[in-house]
């Protein structure tokens, strides 16, 4: 969902929310291996098997795994990952389902880095770099990840066609790293100064959602009604340890590129560089969707989010108190033709935050106002969706400018008030007897207090657009390509940390051998495009050079 999201959410911001949708398993057999391989020793394999596991399909079954082990095109950089997830459903009855499922997902990685290629000096000059390789991670870094989560959903559904859904949720989060971090700084008598430090963390998830919908009628008329609840709590534990050596140490450019700094010996963790906090939170919703008129429906509800942390964030007391915080949305929708349909909404935003202020303070919660109106279409038989926008978005309270406070062992953040406003036009569909287009264009400007341009960081021009063509005289070719395109940004507080306006183009082919047999090549910057990441913390990595990926599909 593009926009603010107050309805659904409660807690966001105003630029979009996905719904991640679990796979389930089938009432029908089916089984899926995907063997990829690729640039930079890049392997993968996913294998996914789902069916019925009773004669009468009341018992159901999946099972998902992946491998993928790499290189990659930054110097002394590796990673491999591991997930595995289980799920079994069973039907209780003809109404009710009661759905289980596990994961474990692992990830292993070398030569990361905490930050990225600083991109200026001390003095605030720009730094260039000759090698899209470049990176300043040392040899003996790692970031090393391991998550469980498990859920049970129970779905019942009434004879009336209501539904009702119970969700509750548990996962665990483990991370262990060893991490290099350096930055520009003219006090320092090379010009830059580094950072070694290792960090174990653990995270504890719980939460729980319970959801009613269904049809009402109301004046003669049929209309939707949706009430629910949910709670979460997350309890994290993390400490931080600093090295005899680098420890906000002069080090040189040319040794870190290299990869020649030394390992630090670490000392144990104090109270200053440990955190053990817990964050809550509640909330009620209510929506409904009401047919005025055969083209014209009203969408409405609101949230009301309590939220509480108590502990200790690296010395700092994580104190967070809401209760009773209500977030409205209404929209409205005519049908303008068969084709056409005009629309119009209005949300609030609200998000309890967590970052430190100069004096340790936790910011005030992220508030605001979001407004949205456009028309959407469905063409050429509903194959082609297409669709116009225009927003305008107001925040208070957005962490802007940071600078790292030694004494926290953190960033810290200067709260900020920012508006954006700007267009969008997507279309995405079937133009032509097997060619498939999806595309869309961003116009944004965002700007300050004092109605200056602002987060220049993020571009004030996208273009996104892809196109897949089936050929008719070989049916089981696929041909296709795709172009990026932003215009130049800069980091806002050093002008000179920029990137020029850059395009990216992909082209892919796949052959579909029979019906249980297919390949696919992928060849992504074409023309081995040199840019940069982002620059919003004036660090960035170079995006990926030249690449390729090869497949291989078997599916049942």
């Amino acid at each position: 969902m593009h926009g603010a999201n107050g309805l659904m959410s409660g807690a966001g911001n105003p630029s979009a929310t996905v719904n991640f949708i679990r796979k389930r398993p089938t009432y029908d057999p089916q089984a899926k291996i995907d063997v990829t391989a690729g640039s930079w020793d890049k392997r993968r394999v996913d294998i996914d098997v789902s069916g019925p596991l009773t004669d009468s399909g009341n018992v159901r079954g999946r099972v998902i795994y992946a491998n993928e082990n790499g290189n990659s095109y930054l110097d002394r950089y590796s990673r491999e990952k591991n997930i595995f997830s289980g799920l079994l459903a069973f039907d209780l009855s003809d109404s009710d389902t009661l759905t289980l499922g596990y994961e474990d997902q692992k990830t292993n990685a070398n030569g990361s880095s905490w930050g990225a290629l600083p991109l200026v000096d001390g003095n605030g000059n720009a730094i260039h770099y000759s090698s899209t390789h470049s990176n300043i991670s040392q040899p003996w870094v790692h970031w090393d990840v391991h998550t469980q989560r498990a859920f049970a959903e129970w779905e019942h559904t009434f004879a009336n066609d209501w539904k009702s859904k119970l969700t509750v949720a548990g996962a665990e989060h483990r991370e262990d790293t060893e991490m290099f971090y350096m930055y520009g700084d003219s006090t320092s008598p090379t010009g830059y100064t580094g950072l070694g430090s290792k960090y174990k963390d653990k995270n504890l998830e719980l939460s729980g959602d319970y959801s009613l919908s269904g049809p009402f009628m109301l004046g003669g008329r049929e209309h939707q009604l949706t009430l629910g609840a949910n709670a979460a709590r997350q309890r994290n534990r993390e400490s931080s340890q600093y090295g005899d050596v680098l420890n906000y140490s002069p080090v040189t450019l040319e040794d870190a590129l290299h990869g020649y700094l030394p390992q630090p010996n670490y000392v144990a963790a104090l109270p200053a560089a440990t955190s053990n906090y817990t964050d809550r939170q509640k909330s009620v919703y209510a929506g409904a969707r009401f047919s005025l008129t055969d083209d014209l429906h009203v969408i409405t509800g609101a949230r009301m989010l309590s939220a509480d942390s108590n502990g200790d964030n690296y010395d700092a007391a994580r104190e967070v108190r809401i209760h009773g915080k209500v977030t409205p949305y209404a929209g409205i929708v005519y049908d303008l033709t068969p084709e056409y349909a005009l629309y119009a909404s209005y949300t609030e935003v609200f998000n309890p935050q967590y970052y430190l202020d100069g004096q340790g303070r936790v910011l005030d919660p992220l508030e605001g106002k979001s407004y949205e109106a456009g028309i959407k279409g469905q063409l050429m038989d509903k194959k082609l969706n297409v669709s116009a926008a225009v927003f305008h978005a107001k925040q208070d309270n957005v962490p802007g400018s940071s600078t790292y406070d030694a004494n926290l062992g953190g960033y810290v953040y200067e709260a900020m008030s920012y508006g954006s406003s700007g267009l969008e036009l997507e279309a995405s569909g079937e133009v032509a007897p097997g060619l498939q287009v999806n595309g869309g264009y961003t116009y944004v400007y965002i700007t300050d207090d004092n109605d200056s341009r602002a987060r220049k960081f993020i571009p004030r021009h996208a273009l996104t657009s892809s196109m897949t063509y089936q050929l008719p005289m070989a049916p089981k070719v696929k041909v296709g390509g795709s172009l990026s395109w932003q215009s130049k940004t800069q980091n806002d507080d050093s002008p000179a940390a920029r990137q020029d306006a850059y395009a990216l183009i992909g082209l892919m082919t796949r052959y579909d051998i029979d019906q249980h047999w297919s390949t696919q090549l992928n060849l992504n910057n074409l023309t081995n495009e040199k840019y940069q990441q982002s620059l919003r913390y004036n660090q960035s990595n170079f995006g990926d050079p030249r690449n390729f990926t090869a497949s291989v599909s078997w599916r049942y």
